[in-house]
Protein backbone atom coordinates (compact mmCIF):
# COMPACT_ATOMS: atom_id res chain seq x y z
CA UNK A 1 0.00 0.00 0.00
CA UNK A 2 1.26 3.49 -0.83
CA UNK A 3 0.33 4.69 2.67
CA UNK A 4 0.22 3.12 6.11
CA UNK A 5 -0.71 6.19 8.15
CA UNK A 6 -4.33 7.03 7.47
CA UNK A 7 -7.76 5.59 8.18
CA UNK A 8 -8.23 4.52 4.57
CA UNK A 9 -4.98 2.57 4.67
CA UNK A 10 -5.97 0.87 7.90
CA UNK A 11 -9.36 -0.19 6.53
CA UNK A 12 -7.88 -1.27 3.20
CA UNK A 13 -5.38 -3.46 5.02
CA UNK A 14 -8.27 -5.19 6.80
CA UNK A 15 -9.96 -6.01 3.52
CA UNK A 16 -6.78 -7.15 1.76
CA UNK A 17 -5.76 -9.39 4.64
CA UNK A 18 -9.23 -10.92 4.92
CA UNK A 19 -9.07 -11.69 1.19
CA UNK A 20 -5.89 -13.69 1.76
CA UNK A 21 -3.24 -11.19 0.65
CA UNK A 22 0.09 -10.50 2.33
CA UNK A 23 0.07 -6.76 3.00
CA UNK A 24 2.99 -4.35 3.46
CA UNK A 25 2.83 -0.56 3.60
CA UNK A 26 4.94 2.54 2.97
CA UNK A 27 5.14 5.24 5.64
CA UNK A 28 7.60 7.85 6.95
CA UNK A 29 6.60 7.08 10.54
CA UNK A 30 7.51 3.62 11.87
CA UNK A 31 4.72 3.95 14.45
CA UNK A 32 1.98 4.78 11.96
CA UNK A 33 -1.57 3.46 12.32
CA UNK A 34 -0.88 0.33 10.24
CA UNK A 35 1.91 -0.64 12.63
CA UNK A 36 -0.78 -1.60 15.10
CA UNK A 37 -2.43 -4.44 13.25
CA UNK A 38 -1.48 -7.99 12.42
CA UNK A 39 -3.03 -7.40 8.99
CA UNK A 40 0.11 -5.54 7.84
CA UNK A 41 3.26 -7.63 7.77
CA UNK A 42 5.85 -4.88 7.37
CA UNK A 43 6.17 -1.07 7.30
CA UNK A 44 8.75 0.27 4.83
CA UNK A 45 10.33 3.63 5.60
CA UNK A 46 9.94 6.28 2.88
CA UNK A 47 10.33 10.09 2.79
CA UNK A 48 7.29 12.19 3.67
CA UNK A 49 5.16 12.43 0.58
CA UNK A 50 3.57 15.85 0.94
CA UNK A 51 6.42 18.25 0.25
CA UNK A 52 8.72 15.92 -1.74
CA UNK A 53 6.61 13.48 -3.77
CA UNK A 54 9.44 12.75 -6.23
CA UNK A 55 11.72 11.52 -3.45
CA UNK A 56 8.83 9.40 -2.17
CA UNK A 57 8.36 7.98 -5.67
CA UNK A 58 12.01 6.95 -6.00
CA UNK A 59 11.88 5.16 -2.64
CA UNK A 60 8.52 3.52 -3.35
CA UNK A 61 9.58 2.10 -6.71
CA UNK A 62 12.85 0.77 -5.27
CA UNK A 63 10.95 -1.02 -2.49
CA UNK A 64 8.34 -2.36 -4.94
CA UNK A 65 11.04 -3.88 -7.16
CA UNK A 66 13.13 -5.32 -4.34
CA UNK A 67 10.13 -6.90 -2.65
CA UNK A 68 8.75 -8.62 -5.75
CA UNK A 69 5.26 -7.33 -5.02
CA UNK A 70 2.22 -8.09 -7.14
CA UNK A 71 0.37 -4.76 -6.74
CA UNK A 72 1.14 -1.21 -5.64
CA UNK A 73 -2.19 -0.28 -4.07
CA UNK A 74 -2.86 3.50 -3.98
CA UNK A 75 -4.52 4.24 -0.65
CA UNK A 76 -3.93 7.98 -0.44
CA UNK A 77 -2.80 11.06 -2.33
CA UNK A 78 0.27 9.30 -3.73
CA UNK A 79 -1.97 8.62 -6.72
CA UNK A 80 -1.03 12.10 -7.98
CA UNK A 81 2.66 11.38 -8.49
CA UNK A 82 1.98 7.85 -9.73
CA UNK A 83 -0.36 9.22 -12.39
CA UNK A 84 2.38 11.61 -13.57
CA UNK A 85 4.84 8.83 -14.51
CA UNK A 86 2.92 6.13 -16.46
CA UNK A 87 5.94 5.18 -18.60
CA UNK A 88 8.11 4.76 -15.54
CA UNK A 89 5.52 2.52 -13.89
CA UNK A 90 5.21 0.45 -17.07
CA UNK A 91 8.98 0.08 -17.42
CA UNK A 92 9.28 -1.07 -13.80
CA UNK A 93 6.44 -3.57 -14.18
CA UNK A 94 4.31 -1.83 -11.55
CA UNK A 95 0.74 -3.11 -11.37
CA UNK A 96 -1.60 -0.43 -10.04
CA UNK A 97 -4.80 1.51 -10.81
CA UNK A 98 -4.39 5.25 -11.36
CA UNK A 99 -6.08 7.70 -13.75
CA UNK A 100 -4.45 9.53 -16.67
CA UNK A 101 -2.63 12.58 -15.36
CA UNK A 102 -4.79 14.94 -17.40
CA UNK A 103 -7.86 13.49 -15.67
CA UNK A 104 -6.29 13.78 -12.23
CA UNK A 105 -5.21 17.38 -12.85
CA UNK A 106 -8.81 18.24 -13.71
CA UNK A 107 -9.94 17.52 -10.14
CA UNK A 108 -6.80 17.45 -7.99
CA UNK A 109 -7.06 21.05 -6.82
CA UNK A 110 -10.32 22.65 -5.75
CA UNK A 111 -10.26 25.41 -8.35
CA UNK A 112 -9.73 22.97 -11.23
CA UNK A 113 -12.42 20.67 -9.82
CA UNK A 114 -14.86 23.60 -9.64
CA UNK A 115 -14.28 24.43 -13.29
CA UNK A 116 -14.52 20.77 -14.34
CA UNK A 117 -17.83 20.27 -12.53
CA UNK A 118 -19.12 23.53 -14.00
CA UNK A 119 -18.22 22.41 -17.52
CA UNK A 120 -20.06 19.11 -17.07
CA UNK A 121 -23.06 20.61 -15.31
CA UNK A 122 -22.64 18.69 -12.05
CA UNK A 123 -24.61 20.30 -9.22
CA UNK A 124 -22.40 22.22 -6.79
CA UNK A 125 -22.73 25.29 -4.59
CA UNK A 126 -22.53 28.66 -6.27
CA UNK A 127 -18.90 29.72 -6.31
CA UNK A 128 -16.29 32.18 -7.56
CA UNK A 129 -12.52 32.44 -7.84
CA UNK A 130 -12.76 36.14 -6.89
CA UNK A 131 -13.39 36.09 -3.13
CA UNK A 132 -13.04 39.87 -2.73
CA UNK A 133 -16.20 40.37 -4.79
CA UNK A 134 -18.24 37.90 -2.71
CA UNK A 135 -21.31 39.19 -0.83
CA UNK A 136 -23.34 36.10 0.28
CA UNK A 137 -22.74 34.53 3.69
CA UNK A 138 -22.08 32.05 5.18
CA UNK A 139 -19.52 30.88 2.66
CA UNK A 140 -16.45 28.67 2.50
CA UNK A 141 -13.04 29.83 1.32
CA UNK A 142 -11.02 26.95 -0.10
CA UNK A 143 -7.32 26.85 -0.86
CA UNK A 144 -6.51 24.88 -4.03
CA UNK A 145 -4.69 22.02 -2.25
CA UNK A 146 -5.90 20.62 1.06
CA UNK A 147 -6.62 17.29 2.75
CA UNK A 148 -8.99 16.22 5.55
CA UNK A 149 -10.76 19.61 5.67
CA UNK A 150 -7.40 21.37 5.52
CA UNK A 151 -7.40 24.63 3.62
CA UNK A 152 -11.16 25.19 4.07
CA UNK A 153 -12.43 28.04 6.22
CA UNK A 154 -15.97 29.17 6.91
CA UNK A 155 -16.61 32.90 6.83
CA UNK A 156 -19.81 34.53 8.08
CA UNK A 157 -19.26 38.18 7.21
CA UNK A 158 -17.31 40.51 4.92
CA UNK A 159 -15.03 41.29 7.87
CA UNK A 160 -14.11 37.61 8.31
CA UNK A 161 -13.59 37.29 4.57
CA UNK A 162 -11.22 40.25 4.62
CA UNK A 163 -9.11 38.52 7.27
CA UNK A 164 -8.55 35.46 5.10
CA UNK A 165 -5.26 35.52 3.26
CA UNK A 166 -5.73 35.02 -0.48
CA UNK A 167 -2.33 33.80 -1.55
CA UNK A 168 -2.69 32.78 -5.18
CA UNK A 169 -5.99 31.58 -6.63
CA UNK A 170 -8.64 30.52 -4.11
CA UNK A 171 -12.23 29.38 -4.42
CA UNK A 172 -15.18 30.66 -2.43
CA UNK A 173 -18.49 28.80 -2.38
CA UNK A 174 -21.86 29.38 -0.79
CA UNK A 175 -22.96 27.24 2.11
CA UNK A 176 -25.74 24.72 1.45
CA UNK A 177 -28.04 22.97 3.90
CA UNK A 178 -28.31 19.23 4.33
CA UNK A 179 -26.44 16.18 5.63
CA UNK A 180 -23.01 15.27 4.29
CA UNK A 181 -22.72 12.10 2.22
CA UNK A 182 -19.53 10.40 1.08
CA UNK A 183 -19.68 8.83 -2.37
CA UNK A 184 -17.06 6.30 -3.41
CA UNK A 185 -16.53 4.80 -6.83
CA UNK A 186 -14.13 2.74 -8.92
CA UNK A 187 -13.77 3.18 -12.68
CA UNK A 188 -12.28 1.02 -15.41
CA UNK A 189 -11.07 3.41 -18.13
CA UNK A 190 -14.18 5.58 -17.79
CA UNK A 191 -16.69 2.83 -17.00
CA UNK A 192 -18.22 2.88 -13.51
CA UNK A 193 -17.74 -0.57 -11.96
CA UNK A 194 -18.36 0.07 -8.25
CA UNK A 195 -20.26 2.70 -6.26
CA UNK A 196 -21.23 3.24 -2.64
CA UNK A 197 -22.63 6.13 -0.61
CA UNK A 198 -22.97 6.71 3.11
CA UNK A 199 -24.15 9.55 5.30
CA UNK A 200 -21.91 11.04 7.98
CA UNK A 201 -24.17 10.51 11.00
CA UNK A 202 -21.50 11.46 13.53
CA UNK A 203 -18.59 13.89 13.25
CA UNK A 204 -15.16 13.05 14.61
CA UNK A 205 -11.87 14.93 14.71
CA UNK A 206 -11.26 17.46 11.94
CA UNK A 207 -14.67 16.83 10.40
CA UNK A 208 -14.06 13.15 9.74
CA UNK A 209 -16.93 10.67 9.89
CA UNK A 210 -16.95 8.91 13.24
CA UNK A 211 -20.33 7.30 12.38
CA UNK A 212 -21.76 6.38 8.97
CA UNK A 213 -24.91 4.87 7.53
CA UNK A 214 -25.14 3.48 4.00
CA UNK A 215 -27.70 5.10 1.72
CA UNK A 216 -28.91 4.93 -1.86
CA UNK A 217 -28.04 8.06 -3.86
CA UNK A 218 -28.83 7.26 -7.50
CA UNK A 219 -28.49 10.89 -8.62
CA UNK A 220 -25.00 11.14 -7.15
CA UNK A 221 -24.09 7.82 -8.78
CA UNK A 222 -25.27 9.11 -12.15
CA UNK A 223 -23.39 12.39 -11.87
CA UNK A 224 -20.20 10.69 -10.68
CA UNK A 225 -20.52 8.35 -13.65
CA UNK A 226 -20.72 11.39 -15.94
CA UNK A 227 -17.55 12.80 -14.40
CA UNK A 228 -15.63 9.53 -14.61
CA UNK A 229 -16.70 8.87 -18.20
CA UNK A 230 -15.72 12.35 -19.37
CA UNK A 231 -12.27 12.06 -17.77
CA UNK A 232 -11.77 8.39 -18.78
CA UNK A 233 -11.06 7.81 -15.11
CA UNK A 234 -9.22 4.68 -14.04
CA UNK A 235 -9.14 3.64 -10.39
CA UNK A 236 -10.81 5.16 -7.35
CA UNK A 237 -12.74 8.43 -7.36
CA UNK A 238 -14.58 9.81 -4.32
CA UNK A 239 -16.74 12.84 -3.64
CA UNK A 240 -18.34 14.64 -0.72
CA UNK A 241 -21.87 15.85 -1.41
CA UNK A 242 -24.48 17.73 0.56
CA UNK A 243 -27.87 16.04 0.24
CA UNK A 244 -30.19 19.02 -0.28
CA UNK A 245 -33.93 19.03 -0.87
CA UNK A 246 -33.15 19.57 -4.57
CA UNK A 247 -30.70 16.68 -4.75
CA UNK A 248 -26.96 16.15 -4.22
CA UNK A 249 -24.60 19.12 -4.34
CA UNK A 250 -20.92 18.24 -4.85
CA UNK A 251 -18.60 20.11 -2.49
CA UNK A 252 -15.33 18.16 -2.83
CA UNK A 253 -13.72 15.66 -5.22
CA UNK A 254 -11.04 13.25 -4.02
CA UNK A 255 -9.08 11.37 -6.71
CA UNK A 256 -8.57 8.37 -4.45
CA UNK A 257 -10.18 5.70 -2.31
CA UNK A 258 -11.79 6.80 0.96
CA UNK A 259 -12.48 4.53 3.98
CA UNK A 260 -13.97 1.43 2.30
CA UNK A 261 -15.25 -0.48 5.36
CA UNK A 262 -18.83 0.83 5.39
CA UNK A 263 -19.11 -0.15 1.74
CA UNK A 264 -17.87 -3.65 2.51
CA UNK A 265 -20.36 -4.08 5.31
CA UNK A 266 -23.09 -2.99 2.88
CA UNK A 267 -22.00 -5.52 0.25
CA UNK A 268 -19.76 -3.38 -1.98
CA UNK A 269 -16.12 -4.49 -2.17
CA UNK A 270 -14.30 -1.35 -3.30
CA UNK A 271 -10.89 -2.83 -2.49
CA UNK A 272 -11.64 -5.92 -4.56
CA UNK A 273 -12.84 -3.70 -7.41
CA UNK A 274 -9.54 -1.79 -7.30
CA UNK A 275 -7.59 -5.05 -7.52
CA UNK A 276 -9.73 -6.16 -10.45
CA UNK A 277 -9.20 -2.88 -12.28
CA UNK A 278 -5.46 -3.01 -11.67
CA UNK A 279 -5.17 -6.54 -13.02
CA UNK A 280 -7.49 -6.01 -15.98
CA UNK A 281 -10.34 -8.12 -14.62
CA UNK A 282 -13.97 -7.03 -14.77
CA UNK A 283 -16.11 -6.04 -11.82
CA UNK A 284 -19.64 -4.73 -11.32
CA UNK A 285 -20.96 -3.56 -7.94
CA UNK A 286 -23.38 -0.67 -8.11
CA UNK A 287 -26.03 -1.42 -5.48
CA UNK A 288 -25.47 -2.37 -1.85
CA UNK A 289 -27.63 -2.57 1.26
CA UNK A 290 -28.92 0.63 2.82
CA UNK A 291 -29.15 1.34 6.55
CA UNK A 292 -25.81 -0.33 7.39
CA UNK A 293 -24.25 1.52 10.31
CA UNK A 294 -20.53 1.62 11.12
CA UNK A 295 -18.31 3.72 13.37
CA UNK A 296 -14.71 4.58 14.19
CA UNK A 297 -14.40 4.92 17.95
CA UNK A 298 -10.89 6.35 17.69
CA UNK A 299 -12.18 9.24 15.60
CA UNK A 300 -15.19 9.73 17.92
CA UNK A 301 -12.96 9.96 21.01
CA UNK A 302 -10.66 12.51 19.36
CA UNK A 303 -13.68 14.43 18.09
CA UNK A 304 -15.17 14.68 21.57
CA UNK A 305 -11.89 16.10 22.85
CA UNK A 306 -11.65 18.55 19.94
CA UNK A 307 -15.18 19.87 20.50
CA UNK A 308 -14.29 20.73 24.06
CA UNK A 309 -16.50 18.05 25.60
CA UNK A 310 -13.68 17.29 27.98
CA UNK A 311 -13.17 14.10 29.93
CA UNK A 312 -16.92 13.52 30.27
CA UNK A 313 -17.38 13.64 26.50
CA UNK A 314 -14.53 11.21 25.91
CA UNK A 315 -15.82 8.88 28.61
CA UNK A 316 -19.35 9.04 27.16
CA UNK A 317 -18.07 7.86 23.76
CA UNK A 318 -16.17 4.96 25.32
CA UNK A 319 -19.12 3.95 27.48
CA UNK A 320 -21.56 4.16 24.57
CA UNK A 321 -19.35 1.92 22.44
CA UNK A 322 -18.94 -0.58 25.29
CA UNK A 323 -22.69 -0.72 25.93
CA UNK A 324 -23.55 -0.57 22.21
CA UNK A 325 -26.02 2.20 22.98
CA UNK A 326 -27.02 5.43 21.25
CA UNK A 327 -25.21 5.86 17.93
CA UNK A 328 -23.29 2.64 18.59
CA UNK A 329 -26.44 0.51 18.66
CA UNK A 330 -26.40 -1.89 15.73
CA UNK A 331 -23.17 -0.35 14.46
CA UNK A 332 -19.98 -2.17 13.42
CA UNK A 333 -16.48 -0.92 14.30
CA UNK A 334 -14.43 -0.06 11.19
CA UNK A 335 -10.94 0.23 12.68
CA UNK A 336 -10.55 -1.95 15.75
CA UNK A 337 -12.20 -5.37 15.32
CA UNK A 338 -10.71 -6.68 18.54
CA UNK A 339 -12.08 -10.20 18.08
CA UNK A 340 -9.73 -10.83 15.14
CA UNK A 341 -7.03 -8.18 15.62
CA UNK A 342 -6.41 -7.36 19.31
CA UNK A 343 -3.31 -5.23 18.64
CA UNK A 344 -5.54 -2.81 16.71
CA UNK A 345 -6.86 -1.61 20.07
CA UNK A 346 -3.49 -0.06 20.96
CA UNK A 347 -3.99 3.31 19.17
CA UNK A 348 -7.50 3.60 20.62
CA UNK A 349 -6.22 2.85 24.10
CA UNK A 350 -3.40 5.37 23.82
CA UNK A 351 -5.64 8.10 22.41
CA UNK A 352 -8.36 7.46 25.00
CA UNK A 353 -6.02 7.56 27.99
CA UNK A 354 -4.31 10.67 26.65
CA UNK A 355 -7.62 12.44 25.95
CA UNK A 356 -8.93 11.57 29.42
CA UNK A 357 -5.80 12.96 31.06
CA UNK A 358 -5.25 15.91 28.72
CA UNK A 359 -8.09 16.52 26.22
CA UNK A 360 -6.01 18.97 24.18
CA UNK A 361 -3.76 16.08 23.11
CA UNK A 362 -6.33 15.15 20.45
CA UNK A 363 -4.52 17.37 17.94
CA UNK A 364 -1.31 15.35 18.15
CA UNK A 365 -3.09 12.12 17.28
CA UNK A 366 -5.30 13.67 14.58
CA UNK A 367 -2.70 15.71 12.73
CA UNK A 368 0.23 13.30 12.69
CA UNK A 369 -1.22 10.78 10.23
CA UNK A 370 -2.47 13.45 7.80
CA UNK A 371 0.96 15.09 7.67
CA UNK A 372 2.46 11.77 6.60
CA UNK A 373 0.43 11.49 3.39
CA UNK A 374 -1.20 14.85 2.55
CA UNK A 375 -0.03 16.51 -0.65
CA UNK A 376 1.04 20.12 -0.12
CA UNK A 377 0.94 22.94 -2.65
CA UNK A 378 4.73 22.76 -2.78
CA UNK A 379 4.54 19.05 -3.54
CA UNK A 380 1.91 19.53 -6.25
CA UNK A 381 4.06 22.19 -7.92
CA UNK A 382 7.02 19.78 -7.77
CA UNK A 383 4.97 17.13 -9.59
CA UNK A 384 3.95 19.65 -12.26
CA UNK A 385 7.55 20.82 -12.66
CA UNK A 386 8.78 17.25 -12.98
CA UNK A 387 6.15 16.58 -15.63
CA UNK A 388 7.20 19.68 -17.56
CA UNK A 389 10.80 18.46 -17.70
CA UNK A 390 9.85 15.11 -19.29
Amino acid sequence: MTDGSGLTARQTANRLWCAGHVVEALAPDPFCLCRFTRHVQHIHSVPKYGSDPLAWLDAALAIYESGRFDVLFPTQEQVAVLASVPERLHDRGVVTAVPPFSALAAVQDKVSAFHTLTRLGLPQPRGSTRPKAWTAFPAYVKEPIGTASGGVRRVDSPEELAQVSHAGTTLIQAGVDGPLAMCQSVFDHGSLVAFHANLRTGEGANGGASHKESVDLPEARTWLGVLGADLAWHGALSADVIVTDAGPSFIDINPRLVEPENAWQAGIDLVGAMLDVGSGAHSGQLSGRTGVRTHQLLLAVLGAAQRGSGRRGVAAELLGAYRKSGPYSGSVEELTPAHRDPIALAPLAMASVSALIWPASWSWFASGSVENYALTLEGWEQILAGLART
